[in-house]
């Protein structure tokens, strides 16, 4: 057995059945092991960045290790993107590239590139291997390291020869770290939330990091607490949560925001204080105590000092503070009112326009969607005023439903993150919601579609522009429009059916119900293409670094409209 076959056997002790990749040179060697393996799925993306997104999307939607391989140089540089994006969101993957011959190291020679070096500060730990003899620990740990604690990606680089050497017999079975110790004692956390008149639950996507739907919902259904998301926990609490307020920040919903303006505990579970949905942090919460629970000790007191602080798995502390409030409930009937009240009237809300010739608008078309679309279904979001769109008038019944790049905000990551779901699962339904911008960044994977015949639906939401770049350079650049014309893109319908994909154009709200059925009937990959204005923006939103109490509205852009007309 060489090196490039102990990875594979690697794979098959450690239950990986899917990667995703790209070959080259020095990757060779384990490409031609590949010949021979009968156990492993390998899936051709186009590009490798595509691979590494791809990876990412099946990690998010399976909960399993994403797994993407690429050559040295190039192939290796084109995955960083992916990556970074999965290390943002602590999406666990295993990156294994090609380098140069060990002997070649450090010449400048054909496609050599500082992989240790350039990847240090977008990984959990990153390796170059120097021997087949240590190949087998180095497996063993980078595979446990990338899928225990806090999440992420570990990158293995080998050289060629390593690949090409023998390498020592496996051990039976893989080798894993104890799991982590985690206290449960829970009595001062229970204690804050029975003294506090306006707590308030604030979960992220450590939930379903950590695997903790079923506890998460059992604890929030105990606790009654009222609840905010961010991007990444949309789903926490299912599409039924009785006190769910919507996702808070940036586009938050008023209701949200008022709530955490005016709590007198925030419970954070599972979620990093982003900038995103803290706006500026010092009027943020600002009568408010904190506990903190997560995993990862480094985001505890990062932004905000915390007054409790419970480290560990979340599994564990979640069932010890639901036993502790199952006997007596929180007596808190005025604020749980108060929070539906705020929430009838500052909740998401967009008309679904009855008019049958009328544009097409992005909330009423993914309302009607929401609708339409299985309660399983996952969507994978691109970047854009789309994903706003969708985490904001989108029901998610389970947070690894909905794939949206969070921490790095990814151009170009919806597409192949849906393509990394469906082989997740072949039966699931898929769809990919892009703009027209987005779309473009990795439009070579409708190639991977077509090979594999995946039955992936794809929408794009087209304005013709930008749109997020220039919904902020109206608002606060005084309206200067600068490189986000996008009038020259192809026609979606004709590049769809160049891949041999079929396509729909539709353009009118009376169009929306025929479209989105005949997509999710079709047994088989197809596009709809859907033209929506250029000037609609997302709302609301808040101005980048203000604080989440100035929200903007439509309303508030009219009046500013209104006066500048005046003057």
């Amino acid at each position: 057995m060489n090196g490039a076959q102990y990875i594979l056997d690697a794979f098959h002790r450690h239950g990986i059945s899917t990667v995703f990749g790209y070959p080259g040179g020095c990757i060779m060697p384990l490409y031609d092991a590949l010949v021979d393996d009968v156990g492993t799925e390998h899936v051709l993306c186009r590009h490798e960045q595509g691979c590494a997104l791809a990876a990412d999307g099946y990690a998010r939607a399976s909960g399993q290790l994403g797994v993407c391989i690429a050559t040295s140089g190039p192939g290796a540089t084109n995955l960083i993107t992916g990556v970074a994006n999965a290390h943002r969101d602590s999406i666990p993957m295993l990156v294994i590239t090609g380098q140069v011959p060990s002997g070649l190291i450090g010449t400048d020679a054909f496609q050599e590139t500082d992989v240790l070096g350039m990847t240090l500060g977008i990984v959990k730990h990153s390796y170059l291997v120097d021997s087949t003899d240590e190949l087998a620990e180095i497996m063993d740990e980078a595979i446990d390291l990338a899928q225990s604690g806090r999440p992420g990606p570990v990158w293995i680089d080998i050289p060629k020869d390593v690949l090409l050497a023998s390498a020592p017999t496996p051990s039976c079975e893989p080798q894993t770290a104890s799991a982590a110790t985690t206290s449960t004692d829970v009595s001062e956390a229970v204690a804050m939330l029975r003294s506090a008149r306006k707590p308030l639950l604030y979960s992220g996507g450590g939930v379903s990091l950590a695997h903790a739907e079923d506890n998460f919902r059992e604890f929030s259904e105990t606790s009654a607490l009222p609840s905010v998301v961010t991007l990444k926990g949309i789903g926490n609490g299912g599409k039924h949560s009785t006190h769910h307020l919507g996702m808070l920040g940036m586009h938050g919903s008023r209701a949200a925001n008022r709530a955490v303006d005016e709590c007198d505990l925030l419970l954070v579970i599972g979620a990093r204080l982003d900038d995103r949905a803290t706006g500026k942090l010092d009027t943020f919460a600002p009568n408010a105590r904190t506990i903190h629970i997560d995993a990862d000790a480094a985001e505890i007191n990062k932004l905000r000092s915390v007054d409790l602080a419970l480290r560990g798995d979340l599994n564990g502390i979640l069932k010890a503070m639901t036993a502790e409030l199952e006997s007596s409930p929180l007596a808190i009937g005025d604020w749980q009112t108060q929070c539906r009240t705020w929430n009838t009237t500052g909740g998401f809300s967009a008309a679904d326009n009855e008019e049958p010739l009328a544009p097409i608008t992005g909330p009423a078309f993914v309302r009607q969607l929401s609708r339409i679309a299985p309660d399983d279904t996952v969507i994978a979001c691109d970047v854009g005023q789309h994903q706003m769109w969708v985490a904001q008038h989108y029901q998610f019944d389970h947070p690894r439903h909905h794939l949206s790049s969070g921490g790095l905000g990814t151009m170009g990551f919806g597409l192949p993150a849906a393509i990394g779901a469906q082989f997740s699962d072949r039966r699931s339904t898929v769809i990919n919601v892009a703009g027209d911008g987005s779309f473009m960044m990795n439009a070579q994977e409708l190639a991977t579609i077509r090979r594999y015949n995946l039955p992936l639906k794809m929408i794009i939401l087209d304005n013709q522009c930008l749109g997020m770049v220039r919904q902020q350079q109206e608002l606060f650049y005084n309206n200067r429009e600068s490189q986000i014309d996008l009038n020259d893109n192809p026609d979606f319908v004709a590049m769809a059916r160049a891949f041999d994909i079929p396509a729909l154009h539709i353009e009118r709200t009376d169009q929306i119900r025929r479209g989105i059925e005949t997509i999710l009937a079709y047994d088989g990959p197809m596009l709809l293409h859907v033209a929506i204005a250029r000037e609609e923006n997302v709302w609301p939103i808040v101005k980048p670094g203000a604080s989440n109490r100035e929200m903007i509205d439509e309303t508030k852009r009219t009046a500013k409209q209104n006066r500048e007309q005046v003057a």
